[in-house]
């Protein structure tokens, strides 16, 4: 599964622009142009003081790119609330003018088309784009709505939704696969943002991609759709892995995975997936176009029951975060690779600062030292059980005090209500962890609530959270002299493992860590 280095699809990328100004648009066309977008779309609905004729003038003069002219009515989420007629003749000078493609709503399109179309003199290619409120319908409404678009005379069809959840967005790669027209088909918001990013291989006509400084939620950035995901190079055989999690907008996943599958040559995708209902999302992407997962924020306990077969470590941390589609019968095989990923950081940690000081170091330095653990999430059963695994006397603390029972029960360690934590006093030389989600961005300004007096009791501490790279609960340590082993660490770790279990191949270490180190 090779790529050659040629592009693989036809879907080209535009920026949607929404200035408020025709200066600004002239302006944003370049930028967009700067940033690899292939065509824009313009929208004079957000043009203040529109003056028709010299305004699409100025557009068209001093475009660098191909240009969609969109004037969205109020009806269709526009901006638009003027005269009917006075919108529909700004198209049509627009045409006149040499626009490349003109879009027209359903609900207008079939006279308008006809009328330009008898006319036989212009080059502009037509888009009938249509909203859909609600739910997704089913495929065969789909394909009912999208024969009813082309019978307009289109050269393009074009549908908006917002879904509700990505199972919906099933129906949308299934409609851009068996599609007869060229077409556009996508949702807007974060739950749609697979939608535009997997848009290429299904062979959607264009993707959307936003222009730097005016993000769109659940729209890829133009850096992000050339560079990260660089989705000029899918093709209908790429094979898609994901992060399932909710929220995604903190994962830098795809910033180390897409950049790796490339390097090694592998045709494959890496991208985030918000998901709401972990049944519902394996039972609709259950083909092996969706070869592999990672399991995240708060699925790695639930996911279990979702695979067919869990690996011995994974099924006795109770908590899986690599799922692996097997080839030859489709079953999903949960992994840990969270576990080894994160001890091994300390354990590193705390042989390096060994070897600085000319201490004899034999065996594990984690053997019989306290290790304290805040959370027993599915990242904090890992940590438990690497912990375990050296030989760690475990404390737990967990919000949820039967939860840190149970995983305390587990791994012979003690369990203690998460308030007692401010006052609770170590002996010196443990290791503190955190596993919860506290000084995640955008709150870096919490930790959890460990006494700043007894920080320096600890020799070591370490925190899952890894945006930013280091959190407050690092820098309070390290001002009190821990040693301190960040997220971002057993980030590049786990994700080794997970790109071995991926592709069946060994992964570039020394390249993820030079990505990690530049990217993060």
């Amino acid at each position: 599964m090779g790529c050659n280095g040629m592009l693989n699809n036809s879907t080209m990328i535009c920026a949607p622009l929404m200035a408020q100004s025709v200066e600004q648009m002239v302006k944003d066309m370049h930028q967009a142009k700067a940033e690899g977008a292939q065509l824009v779309e313009i929208r004079l609905d957000y043009i203040k003081n529109f003056q028709t004729q010299q305004d699409i003038q100025i557009i068209l003069k001093n475009k660098p790119l191909p240009v969609i002219i969109v004037y969205r009515p109020k009806w269709e989420g526009g901006q638009y609330e003027g005269d009917e007629h006075s919108r529909l003749e700004a198209l049509h000078l627009a045409i006149e003018m040499g626009a490349d493609y003109i879009d027209f709503e359903l609900k207008v399109a079939s006279d308008l088309i006809r009328k330009q179309k008898m006319k036989n003199d212009s080059a502009t290619k037509f888009i009938v784009s249509c909203h859909i409120n609600g739910m997704i319908p089913s495929d065969e409404e789909l394909n009912n709505l999208a024969a009813s678009m082309q019978a307009t005379g289109a050269d393009i069809i074009k549908m908006v939704a917002n879904v509700t959840d990505i199972t919906e967005i099933a129906r949308i790669f299934h409609l851009l696969s068996h599609c007869q027209v060229p077409i556009i088909a996508y949702s807007v918001g974060e739950r749609g943002l697979i939608s535009q990013l997997l848009c290429p291989k299904f062979g959607g006509f264009l993707t959307y991609g936003s222009i730097d400084g005016h993000s769109i939620p659940g729209m890829p950035s133009l850096y992000n759709v050339s560079q990260t995901y660089k989705l000029d190079y899918l093709n209908s055989e790429t094979k898609v892995f994901g992060l399932v999690s909710k929220p995604i907008g903190h994962s830098k996943g795809p910033l180390l995975h897409n950049p790796t599958l490339r390097h090694e040559n592998f045709n494959g995708v890496y991208v985030p997936m918000f998901v709401d209902n972990l049944k519902e999302f394996f039972s609709i992407y259950s083909s092996h176009d969706f070869a592999g997962f990672s399991v995240g924020f708060p699925y790695k306990e639930a996911v279990v029951e979702f695979c067919d077969e869990v690996h011995p470590l994974a099924e006795s941390i109770g908590a899986v975060n690599t799922i692996v589609r097997r080839p030859c019968d489709g079953k999903m095989i949960g992994y840990n690779t969270d576990c080894e990923a994160a001890i091994t950081a300390i354990e590193d940690a705390l042989k390096e600062k060994r070897c600085t000081s000319n201490e004899a170091s034999f065996g594990t330095p984690i053997s019989g030292k306290l290790f304290v653990l805040v959370g027993a999430g599915g990242a904090g059963r890992a940590l438990a059980f690497g912990a375990k695994s050296r030989g760690a006397q475990i404390v737990i603390f967990d919000i949820d005090f039967e939860r840190a029972k149970s995983l305390a029960c587990a791994v012979l360690g003690e369990a203690r209500p998460f308030e007692e934590v401010v006052n609770f006093q170590p002996e010196k030389g443990a290791i503190l962890a955190n596993a919860t989600p506290l000084g995640m961005h955008p709150n870096t300004d919490q930790r959890i609530p460990v006494s700043e007096a007894t920080l320096g009791d600890y020799e070591l501490v370490f925190d899952a959270v890894y945006t930013p790279r280091k959190t407050r609960l690092l820098k309070d340590a390290e001002a009190a002299g821990a040693v301190i082993v960040g997220g971002v660490e057993m980030f590049l770790r786990q994700a080794i493992g997970q790109f071995n279990l991926f592709t069946g191949r060994e992964a570039p270490k020394e390249l993820m860590r030079e990505i990690i180190m530049a990217k993060f």
